[in-house]
């Protein structure tokens, strides 16, 4: 109890000491100070949506400071609109060039998305000094001056730009606790797994992109008019974008309040530093400066002064969670993952013909043909090398190739993205469990989309249905227990049971399973197997990569053998162990399965 209200008191205080300064203060150095502060602080909290909720970072924000002051500029000088209206158009032109640049950087990631996100910043500044005609050039944009008394001081840009914060951090939590959020943060832990579940993550980002751009760009169009003088060189500032940058990393980024707090440490320290240094080289010195401290910060402090601030409140007494640990533990018979309706399908599942995949001189895959069924387990085998894996890769789009068909339930899915053959039914496990760590156990299993709709985007994070639900299965593995921790708290074995269950909430009607028995204890082997066999009680079509050879005698009705990446032999166990080739390809029948016995 006393931690939660230590960390929920300080929000109410500290706003409603923002509200009240300008009214018991006169000093217009420190009123400046703070209307700086709330811009860079709406900056940072914009610019995390993206690069801490998301994971993409990005020197280029203060382009949309930028946008957003000539837009205010223009309208207010060309058009005579009030800047007060004009930055609201300017959050629009925001969120436009941020819609664009989201499609220009959606195949960029890590340095080459920091690279474009720069370059965009460069050009947008080499645009509004040679177009002088609508931005005036080199010689500046010049605003109209505020009509108003001077008895009301700066609060006509303090409040606003206050309120804009408000607005800003509000719907920094709303993304946070929402359905985007949960998939912004999936992207940031494995954004090709997260694509492998169904999200549409170009969607996400841009969506992540375009909230974290307007409220820049509407609070650099209040800016504009508070100096009511536009120059490149003030708005299309590198430092500032450094500046937003290191306030989230120095706050804490992915959390709420870091940016904030981050921007309320940076913002007075970059004031001294603007108002102490001057000449010629004032700007690099202090690109400089700011670099360093980037880095320092990086090294030194990697989370954040915020974490560490909520590592200590943890250690305080805290009030028991609203939610109960075990809130299905009541329930007679566990809520179990339905599977999806298949009467009347086509028996085949899947059909893959000719399918082939060359990495320069390497055929990985060569001219593949496989039929699996529906309720139907099927093993791949073969040496290492042979193109299991690849074959799993091309065929859930992984790695796209343009030679062969894929028909899933009577669908071609070789032209279709990852996230459309997930919502077609097709979903896989990794050789070596892929959850994302920065999620709970329970949010591991629902982050899965079975179809795209824009409205679910906004819905709670976890809702109750969905969390009981979840308990439900996390009951039937036995690990209810761990459902709010971490997937790092979990064994190599309880992690491949999770992501197993993961995959099932997609309802799907084909499961890849890559080599689910490496690694684990017998026992929890017996159990994986049980769960497999359930699986094709349910209608689900199964294709299994092992090499425990055992584990696919004793379950699989028939079994594809691959060797330099063509199948070389298909059949029963029985009938692949007696094929020359196959005992070829595995150097000896000793490691060749040579009956079936304990097939299910």
């Amino acid at each position: 109890m006393t931690s939660t209200l230590l960390r929920r008191a300080w929000m109410p205080i500290g706003l409603a000491a923002l509200i009240g300064y300008p009214l018991v203060s006169a000093d217009l150095y420190y009123q400046n100070m703070l209307i700086m502060t709330f811009m860079l602080a709406i900056g940072a909290s914009g610019w995390n949506i993206m690069g801490g909720y998301a994971g993409y970072l990005s020197l280029g924000h203060s382009a949309f400071i930028g946008l957003g002051a000539y837009t205010t500029g223009i309208l207010a000088v060309r058009e005579h609109v009030s800047p007060f209206l004009g930055c609201l158009v300017g959050g629009v032109v925001s969120a436009i060039a941020a819609a664009l640049l989201s499609l220009v950087t959606r195949r960029t990631r890590g340095m080459y998305f920091v690279i474009v996100t720069f370059a965009a910043l460069q050009s947008l500044g080499v645009v509004a000094t040679t177009w002088s005609g609508l931005t005036g050039g080199s010689q500046g944009l010049a605003l109209p001056l505020p009509t108003w008394s001077l008895t009301y001081q700066n609060w006509p840009f303090y409040y606003p730009m206050l309120g804009l914060l408000v607005v800003t951090v509000a719907v920094s939590a709303w993304v946070r606790r929402s359905k985007l959020g949960l998939g912004l943060f999936a992207i940031q832990a494995d954004e090709d797994k997260a694509a492998g579940l169904g999200l549409r993550t170009a969607v996400y980002k841009m969506i992540a992109f375009v909230l974290g751009g307007t409220f820049v760009g509407v609070a650099g169009g209040i800016y504009a008019y508070y100096i009511a003088f536009l120059n490149t060189a003030a708005v299309f500032d590198i430092v500032t974008s450094v500046l937003i940058v290191l306030a989230v990393l120095l706050g804490g980024r992915g959390t709420l309040w870091g940016p904030v707090l981050g921007a309320f440490i940076i913002a007075p320290i970059s004031n001294v530093t603007s108002t102490g240094l001057g000449g010629v080289d004032a700007g690099a010195i202090r690109l400089l400066l700011f670099g360093g401290l980037l880095g320092a910060v990086a090294i030194f402090l990697p989370r954040g002064v915020l974490p560490i601030l909520e590592s200590g409140f943890r250690r305080l007494p805290a009030r028991e969670p609203d939610l109960p640990a075990h809130p299905g533990a009541d329930r007679a018979k566990p809520v179990s993952t339905a599977g999806p309706d298949r009467a009347g399908g086509p028996p085949e599942v899947l059909v893959v013909r000719r399918l082939r995949k060359s990495f320069g001189g390497l055929r990985a895959v060569d001219g593949v043909d496989l039929t699996l069924l529906q309720a139907q387990i099927t093993g791949l085998i073969g040496p290492n090398g042979s193109g299991k894996t690849t074959l799993f890769n091309v065929i859930d789009g992984t790695v796209p190739t343009r030679e062969g068909t894929i028909i899933l339930r009577g669908h071609g899915l070789e032209r279709k993205g990852r996230p459309a053959r997930a919502h077609a039914g097709l979903a896989r496990t990794y050789q070596l469990p892929r959850l994302f760590a920065n999620l709970t156990v329970v949010e591991n299993i629902v982050v899965p989309e079975r179809r795209f709709a824009f409205a679910r985007l906004w819905a709670r994070r976890v809702t109750a249905a969905e969390r009981e639900r979840a308990f439900a299965v996390l009951e039937d593995l036995g690990l209810a227990a761990h459902a709010d921790d971490s997937p790092a708290d979990l064994s190599y074995g309880q992690r491949k049971l999770v992501e197993l269950a993961q995959v099932l909430w997609l309802d799907p009607v084909l499961v890849m399973l890559d080599e689910p028995a490496a690694g684990i204890s017998p026992a929890l082997s017996e159990r994986l197997a049980d769960m497999v066999r359930s699986l094709r009680e349910r209608g689900i079509g199964i294709l299994l990569v092992e090499h425990d050879l055992a584990f696919i005698a004793g379950l699989c009705q028939q079994v594809y053998v691959m060797a330099r990446g063509a199948v070389i032999a298909h059949g029963s166990v029985a009938d692949v162990s007696a094929e020359p080739a196959v005992v070829d390809a595995y150097l000896g029948d000793s490691v060749v399965p040579v009956h079936a016995e304990g097939q299910a």
